[in-house]
């Protein structure tokens, strides 16, 4: 399943992700050009496939807030993105420092979500945008993590764990799927001295953000629940690329 990537990604965007380094797309412009080719006819049944996550079992400050599924695909700059057999997240302490530092083998993305239009739509749209930011990676890694936080009175959901952080790839979409009973979770970016440099929150189904991560930092802030006697939660899609060819830290 192939789209031409120019097709997706408007040049605007490409353009202030290329002058600020991020980039907030509202649903409202985003959802029509992911439906544009490959379609989302699918997306009820990929959206729901949020509801049966296992619960993170990696998580080092003892929360039991966070439920994540994972996936690697590997892509030319055009053509078929392939899904990658079933293997561990890696990030080092500099990069994750609640968390990093292990190899964490999460419950795989269903085959069939991460074969799915919708899944492919989201795909094609992050490699339009990142080849043109990158016209000399002839092959990109890709990560896929599906991520559901919980809030409840008694535990506040924490998107981002580690805090304000980069996550040691070269180019980030973060998608919203779903928010339920929540309020907060505000996403900041900020300079590498820390400094803000913006911030928006994810409300809307397909609201995204895309990130270059040699350039920006980015956390969110705790979700709570507005009710607390019904579920409270945030679910979103974050894709990472990374140049295949690039070196990273070995699996320990």
């Amino acid at each position: 399943m192939s789209v031409s990537p120019d097709a997706v990604v408007p040049a605007d965007l490409v353009a202030a992700l290329r002058r600020d380094g991020h980039v907030f797309v509202h649903a409202a412009e985003l959802q029509p050009r992911l439906a544009s080719d490959v379609g989302l006819s699918d997306w009820p049944q990929v959206a729901q496939s949020w509801d049966d996550m296992p619960l993170d079992a990696y998580m080092a400050d003892g929360g039991r807030y966070r439920r994540r599924r994972y996936g690697v695909f590997s892509a030319g700059r055009d053509g078929a993105i392939a899904r990658e057999s079933h293997q561990p997240h890696w990030q080092s302490t500099d990069y994750n420092r609640l968390n990093g530092g292990i190899a964490r083998w999460f419950e795989p993305i269903a085959d069939d979500i991460g074969a799915s239009a919708s899944i492919q739509a989201v795909l094609q749209c992050c490699r339009g945008a990142f080849n043109a930011l990158a016209p000399d990676t002839p092959h990109w890694h890709i990560e896929m993590h599906q991520f559901r936080i919980e809030a409840a009175l008694d535990e506040a959901g924490q998107p981002t764990p580690e805090g304000i952080h980069r996550d040691g790839v070269d180019y980030v979409m973060v998608l919203l799927v779903r928010r339920e009973n929540i309020a907060c979770g505000t996403t900041t970016i900020h300079a590498p001295d820390g400094a803000l440099l913006g911030s928006f929150t994810l409300t809307d189904t397909f609201d995204a953000t895309l990130l270059d991560d040699h350039r920006v930092f980015h956390g969110v802030t705790p979700v709570v629940p507005i009710d607390a006697r019904a579920p409270a939660f945030r679910d979103v899609l974050v894709v990472t690329f990374r140049g295949a060819d690039a070196p990273t830290d070995p699996l320990p």
